[in-house]
């Protein structure tokens, strides 16, 4: 899996160009860093449904806590909050997807208030 680096939009940045910052989708998967305020932005360019699935590594009460799947439909672009129940053993969320052919992705933070 290849670590995406975090956009920090800062109350100087405003608004980016969410498109221009995405970078295509590793095969294999990808990581990134979850937390308040953080969200990945996924832009689907195929001509088919892609599934994003974030992993869900806790439990409870012993049972698995089902992974997150998101479905972003063909040429449509989503926001997924990278919440803290993504966190890894590692301190990032593990995210892999169903095709990666067109598909590009970016992790973002929004500022603090």
């Amino acid at each position: 899996m290849a670590d995406l680096t975090t956009t920090r939009i800062t109350g100087v940045s405003g608004i980016l160009d969410l498109a221009a910052a995405a970078t295509a989708a590793n095969a294999g998967g990808d990581t990134a860093e979850v937390g308040n305020r953080r969200f990945l932005y996924v832009n689907n360019g195929s001509g088919g449904s892609i599934t994003v699935t974030i992993a869900t590594p806790g439990t409870s009460s012993g049972f698995a806590i089902s992974d997150g799947t998101y479905a972003v439909a063909a040429g449509k672009t989503a926001i997924i909050p990278l919440v803290n129940d993504f966190r890894g053993s590692n301190g990032r969320a593990a995210i892999t997807y169903s095709g990666v052919t067109t598909l590009t992705v970016r992790p973002f933070e929004l500022p603090t208030p």
